[in-house]
């Protein structure tokens, strides 16, 4: 679904991360971790066709991604309203499906029957006709998914969409993207702060850092030695039953750039 080789992204002379190798999978959710500044949205951007890779090469569903793919869902971060706060629910969902045209294709009996269908998916046919602007932040999460699953895509990309949910808002939410994974086989890329939410639904992990990178199962990055060794100073990951702690992670923004070839390539 997404393969990249000897991929890498920089702004300038600072670079993100390099000489990455990457398989996507059907139904394979793959968690993007990393400190703010690692390059985490700037992935997505790349997969999205709106960030050309610095090198490497880079295939979205077998060729080179370009904008608006009717393939690729996308669940952005949280964003403002003011352009969006008296649409309703449904309205943005249609805008998955059409556009952003107000046209005869929008009044169709079909379209009207596949938006309707896509909120029920997600449980929100409840406000289908709500303003989006009076909505709680999950309640607009399961819209922003709904409109981002409107032409069933085979990729699903989430950028941070857990951000300023509450625990019960992110349990509903890693859950929706769960079960269209199952039983759609779609891949999702799911970028995240926080792996706990997601932890017991992720099959690998992709860990930026300081220009280097680590991807493998859960077990195999979030460890104090696969991290310390990416980050090239102590860092611990501590494991209390089902939780994972990581302390002693520097600074991304501040942290010193690497002098020699930095980590990469797929855990031993």
């Amino acid at each position: 679904m997404i393969s990249l080789r000897g991929a890498a992204l920089s702004y300038g002379e600072r670079v993100l991360w390099q000489e990455m190798d990457l398989d996507v999978w059907p139904g394979e959710f793959l968690a993007v971790l990393g400190p703010n500044g690692s390059g985490k949205t700037s992935l997505v951007r790349a997969l999205l066709g709106q960030r050309r890779l610095s090198a490497g090469t880079l295939t979205v569903l077998g060729h080179p991604p370009h904008g608006g793919s009717r393939h690729i869902g996308y669940v952005p971060q949280q964003a403002t309203l003011s352009a969006h706060a008296m649409l309703r629910a449904r309205d943005l969902v249609r805008f998955g499906i059409d556009g952003h045209g107000f046209g005869p294709r929008l009044r169709t009996r079909a379209v009207r029957r596949q938006v309707d269908e896509v909120l029920e998916s997600v449980g929100a046919a409840a406000y289908a006709d709500v303003p989006v602007g009076l909505l709680s932040g999950g309640e607009r999460q399961r819209v922003r998914i709904a409109q981002a699953l409107a032409t069933d895509p085979r990729i699903l990309l989430c950028d941070e969409p857990l951000l300023s949910l509450d625990l019960h808002h992110q349990r509903a939410v890693t859950e929706l993207v769960d079960a269209r994974r199952r039983s759609h086989g779609t891949a999702v890329v799911f970028v995240t702060h926080e792996i706990n939410p997601v932890l017991g639904m992720v099959d690998r992990v992709l860990y930026l850092a300081r220009g280097g990178y680590r991807v493998g199962t859960p077990d195999e990055v979030l460890t104090s030695e696969s991290l310390s060794q990416l980050y090239g100073t102590q860092v611990d990951v501590i494991r209390v039953r089902d939780r994972i702690t990581v302390v002693g992670v520097p600074d991304e923004a501040t942290a010193p750039a690497h002098h020699h070839e930095p980590p990469r390539g797929v855990l031993p």
